[in-house]
């Protein structure tokens, strides 16, 4: 065989493993390699994620923290209860950071992780809120909470990423209050086809959100790669 012909295979293989790995780790995240995988690497990137997300707080509050706040609120008055919220996969605790910068928000908000890295800087970020902002290294699949606890229980940009979506999903209804709010995402656009069946479509996730007694289920564009998807218990 000839050299040319040789070498022209090799750097093909090569492309094709490289390919590979951007697509495992970079792409979808690890999420095909497993959830200590997905795990790991965020501890990697954990000092440095908010730079790279560099989130804007205009539009968290506009779609979704001033939103979510009006909802919690009303949840409180109607069911005389505290306004609590939990954000299962908060990472740096995005959610709780915007949402207690909320001029009408006067609750409390619970960040739940499995990276520890991420909680590490999470908690840094949010000390000066005291006992407003606690942290739980747990899994999204198995809640340390008992039911019926959270006026609101939010989900951003995870569903795909966790090992099983439905299970997570049964977790929250489970925890959330009776008329409280259900706040998550959807994976969509070209980059969706990347999670191999993990991205649902729209109409498979309201299916689920109602299977699990949601009611009053509402998609909502917001970014290129999500839409927030509301429901209610």
């Amino acid at each position: 065989m000839p050299f040319i012909v040789v070498a022209l295979a090799v750097l093909l293989l090569l492309a094709g493993l490289g390919w590979l790995v951007h697509w495992l780790l970079i792409r979808t995240e690890g999420v095909f390699l497993g959830r200590r995988v997905v795990v790991w690497l965020y501890d990697l990137a954990a000092t440095r994620y908010d730079a790279i997300k560099r989130y804007d707080p205009d539009t968290e509050s506009a779609f979704v923290t001033w939103p979510l706040a009006r909802r919690v609120k009303q949840v409180a008055l109607e069911s005389g209860t505290t306004p609590d919220v939990l954000d299962v996969a908060t990472g740096t605790g995005r959610l709780p950071f915007f949402l207690l910068a909320e001029p009408t928000f006067a609750g409390r908000v619970v960040g739940l992780d499995a990276s520890a890295g991420m909680l590490a800087q999470a908690a840094a970020k949010l000390a000066g809120h005291g006992d407003r902002a606690a942290f739980v290294h747990a899994l999204a699949g198995d809640l340390p909470f008992a039911d019926d606890t959270f006026a609101a229980v939010t989900c951003l940009e995870a569903l795909e990423f966790l090992p099983d979506d439905a299970a997570a999903l049964r977790e929250m209804a489970r925890v959330l209050r009776p008329g409280g709010v259900l706040l998550t995402t959807r994976r969509q656009g070209p980059e969706s086809g990347y999670f191999l069946g993990r991205a649902r479509a729209r109409d498979d996730l309201e299916a689920l959100l109602a299977a699990l007694g949601l009611s009053d289920i509402r998609s909502q564009p917001w970014q290129v790669e999500y839409e927030l998807v509301w429901a209610v218990k």
